[in-house]
């Protein structure tokens, strides 16, 4: 799995001193990520408070593990019918 760079704390912090007032451009150097990184961050996030975007992680994690669970029952159900077809 990727590793993430920036906390989620981190995220909102920049997300807020853009929200302040200051260049997205001069923020995106100083913390050294590109602007279309920040953007989708603020598509993300926009309006978030640092406990809802913990929450918000929580319930994607939540969410791919339970994809994963879904998804290995449902290759060992084809195997049983694969193996009860023949």
């Amino acid at each position: 799995m990727k590793r993430k760079r920036f906390s989620d704390e981190q995220i909102i912090g920049i997300l807020k001193e853009a929200d302040a007032g200051a260049v997205v451009l001069d923020l995106c150097r100083k913390h050294g990520m590109s602007s279309a990184t920040f953007y989708a961050w603020k598509a993300k996030y926009g309006g978030l408070e640092l406990s809802e975007a913990k929450r918000l992680r929580a319930l994607e994690d939540e969410n791919a593990r339970l994809k994963r669970l879904l998804a290995d029952a449902m290759l060992d159900n084809a195997g049983l019918k694969d193996l009860l077809g023949k």
